[in-house]
């Protein structure tokens, strides 16, 4: 923050203490708020409290350094001979907080799994972040819109959108945010950098609304179409942002129950079509897409098909307990006519391609809550340091420091599992993926997922009112608490997840030992 080379002595500023004029000191800045004592939030009186003072300590125990920010233009000059002490940090800045980052990003620990290029793209996402996504992303989780078509074309133009579908051959001769790494060497470690690093804006609607559809919808193209025409069409169309897309799974009658679904595709009689009729419920994007990923009955199984936009589909908004941002939706599928070509997979045998399209979306999607969950570590770390009471600071009792005690093992401990997880990805090809860490992935989300409960819940009783306040120092807190339960039940519920581990488990188990 820039501040105006005017000084003043600490004896001037306590002189600017009357009706028309009011000053204080916050961290050796000088603020004239004497035009903005009617705009202040918080009232007239409060800014009047402090007025010729040194407010550091009270301004802190109120506000996030943000603020500051914004309102830059009241600060009017420093204290004569005194420098600022609090540091703001700057986009791509890893933070010094104790815990804020991931041991790996932590300059006195050592990783088997990461490399210069995973450390490179990790400074380009988190500075393309802080500047391009995040002013976005904290108006639109409020106003409730969808993301706009200029930050889509900003993250086409950068790879963003190409290397959030994970590694492959999609990614090769495209650059990758000004060359950060190469498409080639793109492994699942710098999937998770990309999943991870949008999370820190904390907004979790606006973080599914931003093309969380084509995360988990484009990949059943990339996957499994058989006509190598329409997979480039498609897939060139949404890199470019040109077309939208997501995924039709769940329906009224079948959440996590795939082999559920109601929605019915009948061939006609010539061959060429089916006949899609059904509804499809909480699809994330759908309200913006322009193409369908859906499940959907055919004469002897499940089947996926490719439905795009146009006549007999119809699409509305749901409120959920998120931002509208997100775009959740409710589909209407009414004798739609969809081309034989748009059929994903084989006919019939739909549920592989859904089953393994669930592990990458269930990956992502732990990467997204460990990261949260370490954000609400970072936050509350910093609180409990300046946060009085009776005296106090809240990290001075013994009780608080309990609770971000088990807060932090939660974290770590899932980032240590996520990045086990990670590493086999990157050893298996697909097909052994869907094999082999379909129960694995199926734990670590569940498990998360229940860690994300927890920290939601010592986090709200360490930031008390404000971690139920939408605005202001408990932000992050409020929205983490409010959201975190939609990881624990989108992309498959908790108890179904963990159902599926243990199955798999016992797929596995040799008859000998018994």
């Amino acid at each position: 923050m820039d501040v105006p080379t005017k000084t003043f002595t600490r004896v001037e500023v306590a002189k600017n203490n009357t009706e028309d004029t009011v000053q204080f000191i916050i961290d050796a800045v000088v603020y004239d708020v004497s035009d903005f004592l009617d705009a202040h939030p918080g009232g007239e009186a409060v800014l009047r409290q402090v007025a010729g003072q040194d407010a550091t300590v009270a301004f802190y125990n109120l506000h996030r350094h943000e603020v500051l920010v914004k309102y830059a233009d009241l600060a009017v000059g420093t204290i004569q001979g005194e420098k600022q002490s609090i540091i703001a940090p700057q986009p791509g800045d890893l933070s010094t907080v104790p815990y804020a980052e991931p041991l790996w990003l932590t300059p006195q620990f050592k990783s088997p799994y990461f490399n210069d290029s995973h450390r490179r793209l990790q400074k380009a996402m988190r500075i393309f972040t802080e500047n391009e996504i995040a002013p976005e992303a904290l108006e639109k989780e409020r106003t409730g819109e969808y993301v706009s078509q200029e930050l889509i074309n900003k993250m086409s133009a950068a790879g963003v959108l190409h290397m959030r579908m994970g590694p492959g051959k999609h990614l090769h001769g495209v650059s990758l945010l000004g060359g950060a790494v190469d498409g080639k060497d793109f492994d699942y470690f710098h999937d998770m950098i990309m999943s991870q690093e949008q999370v820190r804006v904390a907004c979790r609607g606006f973080q599914d609304g931003n093309m969380a559809g084509m995360v988990i919808g484009l990949t059943c193209i990339l996957n499994f179409c058989k006509n190598p025409e329409m997979k480039k069409r498609v897939s060139d169309e949404v890199f470019s942002g040109k077309k939208k897309i997501c995924l039709a799974i769940t329906e009224a009658f079948a959440g996590s129950d795939v082999a559920g679904l109601r929605t019915t595709a009948v061939k006609t009689a010539d061959g060429k079509h089916y006949i899609v009729n059904g509804t499809k419920k909480w699809i994330t994007n759908g309200v913006f897409c322009d193409y369908f990923v859906a499940g959907v009955k055919t004469a002897k199984g499940l089947s996926v098909l490719l439905i795009p936009r146009g006549e007999g589909v119809e699409t509305k908004p749901i409120k959920t307990s998120y931002s509208p941002s997100a775009g959740t939706t409710y589909i209407t599928f009414d004798n739609v006519k969809v081309p034989v070509e748009n059929l994903l997979g084989e006919e019939n045998k739909g549920i592989y391609v859904i089953l393994s399209n669930f592990n990458h979306e269930r990956w992502t999607m732990a990467c997204a809550t460990i990261r949260y969950m370490r954000l609400v570590v970072e936050e509350s770390l910093k609180w409990a340091h300046q946060r009085l009471v009776f005296n106090k600071r809240l990290i001075d009792q013994p009780v608080i420091r309990q609770k971000l005690a088990k807060m932090i093992a939660l974290c770590e401990s899932h980032q240590s599992w996520l990045e086990t997880i990670t590493y086999q990805m990157c050893q298996m090809p697909y097909a052994q993926q869907a094999k082999h860490l379909g129960g694995p992935i199926a734990l670590l989300k569940m498990s998360c997922t229940r860690a994300a409960h927890d920290i939601a819940d010592d986090a709200v009783q360490i930031w008390g009112g404000r971690g139920l306040t939408q605005t202001g120092m408990g932000r992050v807190i409020e929205n983490f608490q409010r959201t975190y339960k939609f990881d624990a039940i989108l992309g498959g519920a908790e108890e179904v997840l963990a159902d599926l581990g243990v199955r798999q488990a016992m797929k596995n188990m040799p008859k000998a030992v018994l």
